[in-house]
């Protein structure tokens, strides 16, 4: 399909029927009247019997009786449903769904569609936030029910001491589990959650886990030094001579230094690769630590724990292996990305094509993103996260990018036939988040990227989808000529908001945008943009009467 292909003629059937609008009647009904509306012209269910004919079955000769089933399911033993449930888990973790059964994948012409083995698959699983942010919470509450059912009340100061540091310890144990697995980029979680969301846990999250270390070491050394009756530098020479000890302070000062180059006066002076190769130091601490944690009291002291704090462990570090080395290493070698072309869109801006092999396999979506790493000197070491600027065709992939540092003034010179290696897709700023019928997509700078997919893909029908372009001037409009065409071809609405960030009239005030939207209120809006555009365009939203849970943001900041 081109840029200037209608979009309106989407299948909004399939859509209402999925199972993440059940819960949207109003929407769901809206996309079932649409398909209602009037047959789909040369689509491949038109006219087409639910089943093949068979032969004409000769007079008097009667139908074969159909077989019996039975009204009461069979009874499941006990150890296969647990089986199914833990099987159900290993395919949300491993990213595997269910395919939704033989149906055609796309028509090549009117009345023409692929062989019946093609197959779509299903939606891909996510997790939402709050599921995931309950799960959290509650495997939280279980390592603190661990402590305290083996607690021994006592006044004696070296008992609170040491009552204290196992507590944070086996807190900041888990906690440094928690953030591995929010980095480990599994796409039920990526896809639900977001990748914005996940790294603002992450870095949230990260300052707990080091004032839980810092607190774990303190109370320990306090603890000791109290019990033996001597002082504190004594005592943490003492207890240096244990290895497991010398290990995990060892793994906490590298904790420590991760967290200090992650502060954000200190990270704009790193560079990316630099603060990237720091930051992997998080994997050597978390297995230093790991022996220290299994000779705690709480661990060692049963071998369920043992087992338990084991196998958290094992899980999580086999979520890394897979996810950040194995699937891309994969994905290079089954769809071998090379670049086509680097077309100029504007000042410092360019579209670079990428074209590969079996790219519907990825089932990418409009509004996400890949991490790109292009083997060519001077860009090989560093993979950065671009959103998708148009949807997938034909095994062509496009992203838009601003020249913003070094490396993306050098993805200019981007010679054809250069590799690429692309894992994704991520994020969370996809048609799934939608829960109304009417959309606004308000869009800053090159933020345009995932929100020109999103114009073009997104159900609708006129006037139900409405595009906001922030720009200084109108020189730094981004894939103008596009935008206007497929607002054309929809019936869209399309305004440019132009004009300095400082000026006296701001085009993002609430009263600016229900001048522009007057039923801004009923609108989801789908926001990306530099930080501090988004953060004012969300609080002018909020000032304009729609809610927070219908305003869907993502940025690439971290």
């Amino acid at each position: 399909m081109s840029t200037d292909a209608a979009v309106g003629d989407a299948p909004f059937g399939d859509v209402a029927q999925g199972p993440g609008l059940a819960k949207y009647p109003a929407l769901a009904a809206y996309l079932e009247q649409t398909e209602a509306a009037g047959p789909r012209p040369g689509g491949a269910g038109a006219g087409v019997p639910l089943r093949p004919a068979g032969p004409p079955r000769p007079p008097g000769r009667p139908r074969p009786a159909e077989p019996l089933r039975s009204a009461v399911p069979p009874r499941v033993p006990r150890t296969r449903a647990v089986g199914s449930v833990v099987a159900h888990g290993l395919r949300v973790l491993l990213g595997h769904t269910e395919e939704a059964g033989e149906r055609p994948r796309s028509v090549t012409e009117p009345g023409s569609v692929t062989p019946a083995r093609a197959v779509t698959p299903a939606a891909p699983l996510r997790i939402s936030p709050a599921r995931l942010r309950s799960s959290l919470l509650a495997g939280a509450a279980a390592v603190t029910a661990l402590w305290a059912v083996q607690v021994h009340p006592s006044a004696r100061l070296d008992a609170l001491f040491a009552t204290g540091a196992h507590l944070s310890g086996l807190l900041a144990g888990y906690g440094v589990l928690v953030m591995l697995f929010l980095m480990a980029r599994v796409p039920a979680v990526e896809h639900g959650v977001g990748a914005d969301r996940l790294a603002r846990w992450h870095a949230w999250g990260g300052r707990w886990v080091i004032g839980l270390c810092v607190g774990h070491t303190v109370l320990a050394l306090c603890g000791y030094a109290v019990h033996r009756g001597t002082d504190l530098l004594t005592a943490g020479g003492e207890l240096l001579g244990y290895p497991a000890l010398a290990a995990a302070t060892l793994g906490t000062g590298l904790l420590i230094a991760v967290a200090v180059t992650s502060a954000r006066a200190v990270r704009r002076r790193v560079a990316h690769e630099t603060w990237r190769a720091l930051h992997l130091l998080t994997y050597l601490a978390a297995a230093l630590a790991f022996a220290h944690q299994l000779a705690g009291p709480e661990i060692a002291g049963s071998m369920l724990a043992v087992w338990t704090w084991t196998l958290l462990h094992t899980t999580v570090a086999a979520l890394l292996f897979w996810y950040r080395l194995v699937v891309p290493v994969r994905q290079a070698l089954r769809h071998a990305l090379r670049v086509t072309e680097v077309r100029r869109e504007g000042p410092e801006v360019v579209s670079v094509m990428i074209q590969g092999e079996g790219l519907d396999e990825l089932r990418a979506e409009p509004g996400q993103f890949f991490r790109w790493r292009f083997l060519q000197r001077r860009l090989w070491h560093t993979a950065l996260p671009f959103s998708l600027s148009a949807p997938v065709r034909e095994n062509t992939l496009r992203i838009t990018v601003k020249a913003a540092g070094n490396h993306t003034r050098r993805m200019r010179r981007l010679r054809p036939g250069t590799r690429v290696l692309a894992t994704g897709p991520f994020g969370a700023l996809t048609a799934h988040r939608r829960t109304r019928r009417k959309v606004l997509l308000l869009a800053g700078g090159v933020g345009i990227t995932p929100m020109r997919a999103l114009f073009e893909t997104l159900p609708g029908g006129p006037g139900e989808v409405t595009l906001l372009y922030r720009a200084n001037n109108a020189a730094q409009l981004v894939l103008r000529e596009e935008l206007e065409a497929i607002a054309a071809t929809r019936q869209a609405a399309l305004h440019y908001l132009l004009g300095p960030s400082d000026a006296s009239f701001d085009p993002l005030a609430p009263q600016a945008l229900r001048n522009l939207v007057p039923d801004l209120a009923e609108h989801d809006v789908y926001l990306c943009g530099p930080p501090r555009m988004a953060e004012a365009a969300t609080a002018a939203l909020v000032r304009a009467g729609v809610p927070e849970e219908h305003i869907h943001a993502e940025n690439f900041t971290f």
